[in-house]
């Protein structure tokens, strides 16, 4: 494997996750679809392992490998677009959730259209999350500064490329400079698809993405990320801090 995806893994021994015996385990959900002409099929993907990798950085879980196909149905009319069922993602999702036993699951979702996750979620009883929400993505723009929001800058725009060119810049490719496409209301997207509001599957400014951007929208992000541990019943206080000695501040 090359190094970009063993990046993506985790490596962990079966010894070393029994030793560690994290409570709470993260599960990043992508897509494989079209991204514009700068932008990878795997680009969901790739987003939700970095933001997971972060978090589990940051607190004491257990990071599980991605679920790299989503419901990307509304991307079809680009090739390489690969999609599952609402269906099938729920019950793949579902069984993962299941074999992690007493080990609550948090789902790293990487992809807006994989919508049969909120109900999943909705019907754990408690036991899962879903990570990030709406809001958690608006209020990390603003904390990087972007100009855009999660309307007009939907899909391959500012926040993803910034995300790229932050993580794996050598992902990017040369012209996002000049990709912009704005589309308005996209008021039947979910019954007609993407591909009559966009050409080129661009949905927004990726022209104002930069590598600090994307930087400071994962650290936003992974800050917001306790109040779902606690919603989980789950420590707040993450590993840096439990690492310290007693007598430090």
């Amino acid at each position: 494997m090359d190094d970009l995806t063993l990046s993506l893994l985790p490596l962990t021994t079966s010894a070393e996750e029994g030793e560690r015996a994290a409570r709470a385990a993260l599960l990043p959900v992508g897509s494989l679809e079209q991204h514009g002409p700068h932008l990878p099929l795997v680009t969901d993907t790739v987003i939700a392992c970095d933001l997971a990798r972060h978090l589990a950085d940051a607190h004491p879980l257990r990071l599980l490998p991605p679920v790299t196909v989503g419901c990307s149905h509304e991307h079809a009319a680009w090739p390489g677009t690969v999609s599952v069922s609402a269906p099938t993602l729920y019950a793949v999702v579902g069984d993962i959730a299941a074999s992690l036993g007493d080990t609550v699951l948090v789902l790293v979702n990487g992809h807006g259209g994989n919508h049969v996750l909120a109900n999943l979620v909705q019907e754990s009883g408690g036991r899962m999350a879903l990570f990030p929400g709406p809001h958690d993505w608006e209020a990390a723009r603003v904390a990087a500064g972007m100009a855009t929001d999660n309307d007009g800058d939907m899909h391959a725009g500012e926040l993803e490329t910034s995300v790229l060119l932050h993580t794996h810049p050598e992902l990017v490719r040369p012209g996002y400079e000049h990709a912009d496409h704005t589309t308005g209301a996209r008021d039947h997207m979910l019954t007609v698809g993407l591909a009559p509001y966009t050409v080129s599957g661009v949905a927004g400014r990726p022209s104002l993405a930069t590598a600090a951007k994307g930087r400071a929208l994962l650290a936003a992000l992974t800050e917001a990320f306790a109040g779902y541990l606690a919603a989980l019943g789950e420590p707040e206080r993450s590993g840096i801090e439990k690492r310290r000695s007693p007598g430090r501040n």
